[in-house]
């Protein structure tokens, strides 16, 4: 890419440059309030801010509780256990982000698919079970494949801003 169209970013979008974290955590819950501490300057650095930064802070503790919970097991109680880790990949730039959270949990993609497109409404009864939901309804895409070093999976979730709907 040239130095020309790193700058212009999208046709008729000039100066959208993105911005890239990754973060190696413990798979413990402690893990999701730092990342939405460094998430969030750093979505604000690229002017996502009201809502849109609320549903991205949302939806990144989502898959991280999600992956503290399903790809953490015992060590997941206990902060001081750290050997099972997790990986956040994050990009953002004005015209949305992509948000990667990989765990060391082993699962099936296709199991996890399931839960993501359910047929009908979660059960409002249940403990659990409404956080794919969720996520689904504040982003344009969330896929799930194997994570690169094959020990578990890799939920992946998609939002573009300033789109035009169609009437």
């Amino acid at each position: 890419m040239s130095d020309d169209e790193a700058q212009d970013g999208d046709p008729g979008v000039p100066g959208d440059v993105p911005l890239e974290m990754s973060l190696d955590l413990p798979a413990v819950h402690a893990a999701a309030r730092l990342a939405r501490h460094l998430i969030r300057p750093l979505a604000k650095s690229v002017g996502i801010t009201g809502t849109a930064l609320d549903h991205l802070v949302l939806v990144a503790s989502e898959l991280i509780g999600n992956a503290v919970d399903h790809g953490g097991g015992e060590a997941a109680l206990n902060a001081d256990e750290h050997r099972i880790r997790m990986r956040l990949d994050l990009v953002v730039s004005e015209l949305g982000w992509k948000l990667a959270v990989s765990d060391q949990g082993g699962g099936e993609p296709e199991a996890v698919r399931e839960l993501i497109e359910p047929q009908g409404l979660p059960d409002l009864e249940d403990e659990r079970g409404r956080g794919f939901f969720l996520i689904r309804e504040m982003v344009d895409r969330i896929t799930v494949e194997r994570s690169e070093d094959g020990t578990g999976l890799r939920l992946v979730a998609e939002r573009r801003h300033g789109q035009i709907e169609a009437p």
